[in-house]
């Protein structure tokens, strides 16, 4: 698990990379979260560097809005 710390900046990141994007659509914010999960585990712990993750993920994610 992470500490509080990681665990705010990663929901903090989550929420910003989707904040565009619906509660309701599970899929896509699923995706993000998992690939941001991935880049912190392999040390990634920037904030600039998890938001490009995110926004990478969101750009190739399972969606309907787009």
């Amino acid at each position: 698990m992470f500490d509080t710390a990681t665990t705010a900046l990663l929901r903090a990141v989550l929420d910003e990379v989707c904040e565009s994007v619906s509660h309701r659509e599970i899929g896509a914010r699923t995706h993000v979260a998992a690939k941001i999960l991935e880049a912190v585990t392999r040390g990634e712990v920037s904030a600039d560097g998890l938001r490009q993750v995110g926004r990478e993920a969101l750009s190739r994610a399972p969606t309907m809005w787009r």
